[in-house]
């Protein structure tokens, strides 16, 4: 088991990637608190082994704090929460541009700023600091797509959130990376397409922009995930891991 002994905390949890990661990283081992601001959501983790719950509206300074708190340490991050807002940047608002900046970016900067000090007193301690994952996209400083402007800039921001993060603590013990998913068939991205008006037609054109042919799986993703979890990744730090079905090919 790649990944027994470590204490692994995630948010997004109740549903596709972050429960497809969550439930990963605990059949390899770990101590999992997977987190959500949907209670019923959390309620299909009942009866997995190694998996603990916990409600967390990672828009709350406050409550992430207490979660980091709560727990005796922290060996793995995974930031996994965040929305995708359609339109270019005509069709952007203020409110859009705040609400994403907030979800996607401050609360990876939230998260991470609580967590460091008890990752760099368990390096200094034990010599093991931690790893810390956050969820990028293809759609980002990577590659541009129609009608994700606030989107692609929100996550443009979380890789570079990611890699000052990486220099600034390379030295102790703490290794920061994001990752890069194409387009991943989950519950938001359904919500999503059932908006528009042509839900059908709508599917095929996120399948045709997939060199593949078709979207991902969650569970496709957390492999990722899990890898640079575990210790199989202790030299990689800064890095951006595009798992994009061929986008940037």
């Amino acid at each position: 088991m790649r990944l027994k002994g470590k204490i692994a905390l995630v948010t997004a949890a109740g549903q596709g990637i972050g429960q497809a990661a969550a439930l990963a990283m605990a059949a390899e081992g770990a101590t999992v608190y997977a987190t959500d601001v949907n209670a019923e959501l959390l309620k299909s983790y009942q009866g997995v082994a190694n998996v603990h719950t916990a409600v967390l509206n990672v828009l709350d300074k406050s409550a992430i704090a207490a979660q980091v708190a709560s727990l005796p340490r922290i060996d793995v991050i995974f930031n996994c929460a965040g929305f995708v807002h359609n339109g270019n940047i005509e069709l952007a608002t203020d409110d859009d541009w705040e609400f994403a900046f907030n979800l996607n970016v401050r609360s990876q900067f939230w998260m991470i700023q609580a967590a460091i000090p008890k990752m760099v007193a368990q390096f200094e301690k034990d010599g093991h600091g931690g790893s810390i994952i956050n969820m990028a996209s293809v759609c980002s400083s990577v590659k541009g797509l129609p009608n994700r402007f606030i989107y692609g800039t929100s996550k443009a921001a979380v890789i570079g959130l990611t890699k000052s993060v990486a220099a600034d603590y390379v030295r102790q013990g703490i290794r920061c990376n994001c990752i890069c998913p194409g387009t991943v068939d989950t519950p938001s991205l359904q919500d999503r397409i059932n908006s528009y008006a042509d839900p059908v037609q709508a599917r095929k054109d996120f399948i045709n922009r997939q060199p593949m042919g078709r979207l991902a799986q969650a569970h496709e993703i957390a492999p990722i995930v899990t890898f640079l979890a575990s210790d199989e990744s202790i030299f990689a730090t800064g890095n951006a891991y595009m798992v994009d079905g061929g986008m940037t090919i």
